[in-house]
C-alpha cells in the first residue's frame, strides 16, 4: 500500500500532443494505459481509440485500478 501511494507523489513529466501521438506510435497498444479523465458526456462524444474512461473526481478512488507496471499517459 505504501509503495502505491509513494508513486502518487512521484514527479511525472509533461509532454505535449505531439509527444504523446509519437509515442503512442511507437510503442505497442497494451504496453501503457491511455487514461481519459474527463467526464463520461465528454468521453461519449469524441475519445482516443483504446483510453480507459476514469473522471478526474474519481480518481483517486479508482487509481489502483491501473497497472503500476506501466507508463499511463492522461488526457
Amino acid at each position: 500500500m505504501f509503495e502505491t501511494i509513494k508513486k502518487l507523489f512521484t514527479p511525472v513529466e509533461s509532454i505535449d500532443a505531439q509527444q504523446a501521438r509519437a509515442y503512442m506510435n511507437e510503442h505497442a497498444e497494451g504496453s501503457f494505459t491511455l487514461l481519459d479523465v474527463r467526464q463520461p458526456a465528454e468521453y461519449q462524444t469524441a475519445h482516443i481509440p483504446g483510453a480507459t474512461l476514469v473522471p478526474l473526481p474519481k480518481l483517486s478512488d479508482s487509481y489502483d485500478q491501473l497497472d503500476p507496471e506501466k507508463p499511463v499517459i492522461v488526457y
